[in-house]
């Protein structure tokens, strides 16, 4: 009893440590704006929740619009927008009473009728608000998609510019400027995208400013005579590592005023992407893609504030306590199920309690962020379920001596299944468990590059699986085909994961871990026959 208590006492301290220095504020560098400046421009798309341009028929009201663009003037002198439909047509007149200037965008495609449409809205847009719009974006990484030639492009440029008095640009990645320098000769000035996290080879974020400032200096030498904005730069606040490129609302703060002290250092101007996050975007890019605003969608609040350290878990104190009460369950679990209990048993379910306290509070967090439909919503609370139920109900199958049955003993004929509840649990624990593991793995492997880690809540149903595949002896008797089956699929899938994802992306190499982990479990699986 005093061994289980002092195994508690030291869970407790252990898990209150992680999120101690989990939640620890990052120092920021000093703000690079001066007192009441602003910033030169921020992206702006109107869309809020569920409201997507993806659907046809939305249309967002001018109130919404004006709410955005009243919270946008106390931090911007301007907004850039990309496209003229879905009640976009309003923002500069919209902005010009809130003494908003704009970058006034057109969306192009390879859509005819609807190319003319936007340029029509937006000339018309130009011309009756000369003292707001400061240029228009004739076009926005059309090239990188494919869906115009640079012929054509510089043509429509043209074209608009005989009918406008403000300058005219068109905004694309770095590199699609770089392959089609005769698009240059048709604009007034030239506007390029650095996103160093989508870079071909992801750049880490204290690298970023860095990455920025060589690609801006090899645009500008290559087109002498031209200015050369930056059209959108960022970082995203959450989702997948790309290497080591790691989303945060740390490094999105710290990306953001590098670049932005940068442009003040060399004078040049930038355009931050973006002012709100868009939830929308998450259905082609997965949850990194709607996490790039500077202000939280659902609260419409700044994530940072200049030069003030920030949080990667602003609510770490309520994610420890829960971790603590987690941990108390667990052992309360084992204290009602021990019979006799060695030391390496309640060493099992120190790492049990420390392992699910310790990542439950992020597995929870990471719901809402990482849930898109009701698929990926069944998805996330399948994983929160399987890191709540595991460790409890394994260390209390330890303390029982209760060994993991193989799957047929669960699904095979009733004459075999195992009558013990508690092993009925912890088996059927483990299919929900592997099957999730599958899950992930195969997604990884054969469709990654949106796919996020779900390492907290797989390594919180991994862990407790290990402990009792050492800790236990294993029963004589035959292997199970399923179990075997499902460790080669895991057992092959990492490898690849590792390779494809690089060396310097932690969350990958923990997933592959928890996988491990998991691997060994499965081929430990064996019973005696019924």
């Amino acid at each position: 009893m005093r061994l289980g208590l002092a195994c508690l006492a030291l869970s407790a301290l252990v898990i209150a440590g992680i999120w101690v220095w989990l939640g620890s504020p990052v120092p920021m560098p000093q703000t690079p704006l001066g007192p009441g400046e602003k910033l030169y421009c921020l992206s702006y798309s109107p869309f809020r929740g569920s409201q997507t341009p993806l659907y046809a028929k939305t249309q967002i009201s001018a109130a919404q619009i004006e709410d955005d663009l009243a919270r946008l003037a106390k931090i911007s002198d301007c907004v850039r927008t990309y496209s003229t439909e879905f009640g976009q047509d309003q923002i500069a007149g919209i902005a010009a009473r809130h003494g908003l200037k704009v970058l006034q965008g057109l969306w192009l495609s390879g859509h005819a009728d609807k190319n003319r449409e936007q340029v029509e809205t937006a000339v018309a847009l130009a011309n009756r608000y000369p003292n707001t719009i400061r240029a228009v974006v004739v076009g926005n990484e059309v090239l990188l998609r494919g869906e115009m030639s640079a012929e054509d492009l510089a043509a429509t440029i043209r074209a608009v510019k005989t009918r406008v008095k403000v300058p005219v640009t068109y905004a694309d990645v770095w590199e699609y400027w770089l392959r089609n320098r005769d698009v240059a000769s048709a604009v007034d000035f030239i506007t390029i995208h650095i996103l160093p996290y989508w870079e071909d080879l992801p750049i880490a974020a204290r690298n970023a400013a860095a990455h920025v400032d060589s690609i801006r200096r090899r645009v500008v030498a290559a087109f002498p005579g031209k200015e050369v904005i930056i059209g959108e730069v960022g970082w995203p606040s959450a989702g997948r590592m790309r290497e080591g490129a790691l989303p945060s609302p740390a490094n999105e703060a710290r990306v953001i005023q590098d670049v932005l002290a940068l442009g003040k250092r060399d004078n040049f101007r930038v355009n931050v992407i973006e002012a709100f996050d868009e939830p929308w975007k998450r259905a082609l890019e997965g949850t990194v893609g709607g996490h790039w605003g500077v202000l939280d969608d659902a609260t419409r609040a700044p994530k940072f504030i200049w030069g003030e350290a920030v949080s990667n878990h602003p609510h770490w104190r309520w994610q420890a306590a829960g971790g603590i009460l987690f941990a108390l369950i667990v052992f309360s679990a084992a204290f009602a199920a021990r019979r006799t209990a060695p030391p390496r048993l309640w060493l099992a379910v120190t790492l049990n309690a420390i392992a699910g306290g310790g990542l439950i509070g992020w597995s929870i967090a990471n719901v809402p962020v990482e849930s898109l439909g009701f698929g990926g919503w069944l998805r996330s609370l399948a994983y929160v379920a399987v890191a709540l139920l595991v460790p409890p109900s394994i260390s209390a199958a330890a303390m029982r001596g209760v060994a993991l049955p193989r799957y047929s003993r669960l699904l095979g004929p009733a004459s075999e299944r195992v009558g013990e509840p508690l092993a009925r649990l912890i088996g059927a624990l483990m299919i929900a468990a592997t099957l999730l593991a599958i899950l992930a793995a195969l997604g990884l492997v054969f469709d990654p590059r949106y796919r996020d880690f779900p390492f907290a809540p797989l390594t919180a149903a991994a862990v407790p699986f290990f402990m009792h595949s050492v800790t236990m002896p294993r029963p004589l008797g035959r292997r199970g085909a399923a179990e075997w089956a499902a460790a080669g699929i895991l057992a092959l899938s990492v490898p690849y994961i590792v390779l494809n994802e690089g060396l310097a992306n932690w969350q990958s190499l923990w997933l592959c871990a928890a996988l491990s982990a998991l691997v060994f479990s499965l081929v430990r699986v064996r019973d005696a026959q019924s």
